[in-house]
């Protein structure tokens, strides 16, 4: 039995959270949950953004799955989601997109995984306002450390799934330094993973390449703000952020969460698509070694989303949140 950490979120949080739930217990997925809050919500009822009860049961646990979460605007507030990550070095935000049959987009044959270092570069908030002259600044910090562990991440996961590609997106011709660590830490990771094609190209090409021919990437790593930019751009190749995956990994804790925002305005209607934070668990699944599990749900889910009637309206369908985890639950073990 895996003891998880259950992060429900706000807005629709709790409505999905609970559709994953009850799917994980009809398909009798060894876990438990031990559910803690963040967020607008947690911030409303006890005046904490991020009590303490939840970083002790991330630091007991290792695992958490998390809804999506509200940051208070115009507060002065971080990003809890960037404070969770550089509190606990979680520096790979892994996102992976891939065209599901079922799921209408203008592409095809599109399977790739975007690895984007998670902690440093413009998010690093190292922000200076010299109020004399009106001017702001951003540095966007890129250390060797950070550059050498997101790349070796990619080549690493690259191998490991047998992977034949990696594409290090980067502006190295303008922004030269850290370009240049960027370039020289794939360049090192290249050499250790030799079976492991590598290939770098300019972001704002990157770009123009991804919605051109975006069946030519496998695996794509780049630094913060490139990778923040890139991974909704893949998103939207295949579907949306409603259904893709998302997960934050350190070297011992990782947080698998749902990629999109938690749309207030539809909240309590029982109108959420919960694939992507499920698709973020059966992430969790594999990352805990439970495979088995995972690929159950997923057969299920994708012989959903092949049944328009039984889908959510954004995707074509006219369920309710719960009638699609149903339609789900039906779907297992056939």
């Amino acid at each position: 039995m895996h003891l998880i950490t259950l992060i429900p979120g706000d807005g629709i949080g709790p409505e999905i959270t609970k559709a994953v739930t009850d799917i994980f217990a009809a398909a009798q997925v060894p876990v438990q949950w031990e559910e803690q809050n963040a967020g607008q919500t947690t911030f409303d009822q006890s005046g904490e953004l991020i009590p303490q009860a939840l970083l002790t049961s991330l630091e007991k646990n290792k695992v958490a799955l998390k809804g999506p979460i509200t940051t208070p605007v115009g507060k002065g507030f971080r990003s809890i989601n960037v404070t969770l990550r550089q509190k606990y070095d979680l520096y790979q935000n892994v996102r992976p997109s891939k065209t599901t049959e079922g799921i209408q987009t203008r592409y095809a044959g599109i399977d790739l995984v975007l690895f984007r270092e998670n902690t440093e570069g413009l998010y690093a908030g190292l922000e200076i306002f010299d109020e004399h002259n009106g001017i702001g600044d951003s540095i966007a910090r890129v250390s060797v450390t950070g550059a050498r562990k997101i790349c070796r991440a990619a080549f690493a996961y690259a191998a490991k799934h047998g992977r034949k590609k990696v594409t290090l997106a980067h502006k190295a011709n303008i922004l030269k330094v850290p370009g240049k660590i960027m370039l020289d830490a794939a360049q090192e990771a290249a050499r250790e993973f030799p079976q492991v094609q590598y290939e770098d190209k300019i972001i704002d090409n990157m770009c123009m390449q991804l919605v051109t021919k975006p069946e030519q990437f496998d695996v794509i790593v780049t630094t913060n703000l490139f990778g923040d930019i890139l991974s909704d751009l893949c998103a939207g190749l295949v579907g949306g952020l409603g259904v893709v995956s998302g997960a934050n990994i350190g070297d011992d804790m990782a947080i698998f969460e749902a990629v999109h925002g938690s749309a207030p305005d539809i909240a309590g209607q029982g109108k959420a698509n919960p694939t992507a934070l499920l698709r973020s668990a059966l992430m969790m699944l594999h990352h805990i070694g439970e495979h088995e599990h995972a690929n159950n749900i997923e057969r299920a889910l994708e012989t959903t989303l092949q049944n328009k009637e039984k889908c959510t309206g954004d995707l074509g369908g006219s369920a309710s949140t719960s009638e699609f985890a149903q339609a789900i639950i039906d779907n297992l073990n056939k």
